[in-house]
C-alpha cells in the first residue's frame, strides 16, 4: 500500500525538529450535499529546522517516531 502524501501550512514550528502542519480538504455533506472545510493537524518530523510558520509543505507518513509523530517532511513548496 503506497504511503499517503498531503500538502498543507505550517502553523507551529516551535519544538525542536518537530512542526505542526494544517492540511484543509473540502469535503461534501452527507444529507445536505453542502461542501464543508475540514481541517486536521498532524506533527511532522523536520530534520534540519528549515520550514517556518507560513510556508505550504509536502509530507508523508512514516513509522511512529515519537508518540504524536508520524509524518515526515519532504519539502518545501512554497515559503511564507
Amino acid at each position: 500500500m503506497p504511503k499517503k502524501v498531503y500538502t498543507g501550512k505550517v502553523i507551529s514550528d516551535k519544538m525542536d525538529k518537530t512542526i505542526t502542519v494544517a492540511v484543509t480538504r473540502l469535503s461534501q455533506h452527507r444529507r445536505y450535499k453542502k461542501t464543508i472545510k475540514r481541517v486536521s493537524k498532524f506533527t511532522v518530523h523536520d530534520e534540519g529546522n528549515s520550514s517556518k510558520v507560513g510556508d505550504t509543505v509536502r509530507i508523508m507518513e512514516a513509522s511512529p517516531i515519537s508518540k504524536k509523530k508520524r509524518w515526515v517532511m519532504l519539502d518545501i513548496v512554497e515559503s511564507a
